[in-house]
């Protein structure tokens, strides 16, 4: 009979999906358990770093690859943070906080739901002399973890592979675990591009991680890791910023998410000082009015 068919069908489609959460559950599970793994791990270097707050930055660099990660422990349930970092327009305003994005909107990317963000320089700039780039997105969530996937095929500046990453899990009842991960694979033009930048304006710049002792004083890690690692604390401190605020009145919430960015970024000014507080106020504004604009 005709009907079997359909019926077939149908049964062949719950059994698919069916199957699809069963293996979300399985990995939100073991990525739950994996940041208790690693919040165990951490538990002293986040009690006691050179941050002055419960947070972990380390960097890798491979031949084509480089790759920022931050640990975070956050005054905030997990529900909290889920709740607020689970959509695309959420991430637009949070990625927008970044020195360097100049733009941000959801749209579809792929044939599935993606971002387009025009990633630039420290100053204001034209959309069109800024580079476009196309993240895939994904979030999912369960009581016990968060997992959101930004990734792009390519990224600016010869790069590729361009992911941004973020899992949290909750610690207790009121605290939560965030790991952001931010990384990127370049060929020779990203690597000639990089090269010039190092032996340019950013020969004198560092990151995070401390490599030994300068008249008393930390000597940090400068080259192509202190770059990843300098991104990859703006991206953190956007999050944290963003997070701050979620409760403000709405008419409130990004003048005091750009105060608190920019408050942030100046106790780390030998990493991350690139602009006056005023410029970065001012270039945010005309940014994100383009943003609502476009919505």
């Amino acid at each position: 009979m005709a009907y079997r068919p359909r019926r077939l069908r149908l049964l062949q489609a719950i059994s698919f999906a069916a199957s699809l959460a069963v293996a979300a559950l399985a990995h939100a599970a073991d990525g739950a358990e994996a940041l208790r793994q690693k919040y165990t791990e951490l538990k002293p270097r986040l009690a006691s770093n050179q941050f002055g707050q419960p947070l972990y930055i380390e960097s890798t660099e491979s031949p084509k690859q480089l790759k920022g990660e931050a640990y975070a422990l956050l005054d905030y349930p997990l529900d909290k943070v889920a709740a607020a970092l689970k959509t695309r327009e959420q991430w637009c305003d949070v990625l927008i906080l970044h020195l360097n994005t100049k733009y941000c909107h959801a749209a579809e990317v792929g044939g599935g739901p993606g971002l387009t963000v025009y990633i630039g320089k420290k100053d204001p700039q034209p959309l069109d002399q800024a580079y476009r780039v196309d993240f895939a997105y994904r979030a999912d969530s369960t009581p016990e973890y968060l997992d959101v996937r930004m990734s792009a095929d390519k990224g600016p500046v010869g790069t590729s592979d361009y992911r941004i990453l973020v899992e949290a899990g909750a610690v207790d009842s009121r605290r939560t675990l965030l790991h952001l991960t931010y990384s990127y694979s370049y060929g020779m033009a990203g690597k000639l591009g990089m090269q010039g930048y190092l032996a340019t304006v950013g020969a004198s710049k560092v990151g995070f991680t401390v490599t030994g002792d300068e008249g008393g004083k930390p000597a940090y890690i400068g080259g192509v890791r202190g770059v990843v690692e300098r991104n990859t604390m703006r991206y953190y401190l956007a999050i944290d910023s963003y997070l701050k605020e979620v409760d403000a009145p709405k008419t409130e919430q990004f003048e005091r998410r750009l105060k608190d960015w920019f408050s942030a970024t100046e106790r780390y000014a030998r990493q991350l000082r690139e602009v006056e507080r005023e410029e970065y106020m001012d270039m945010k504004r005309a940014e994100y009015q383009r943003q609502r604009e476009a919505r």
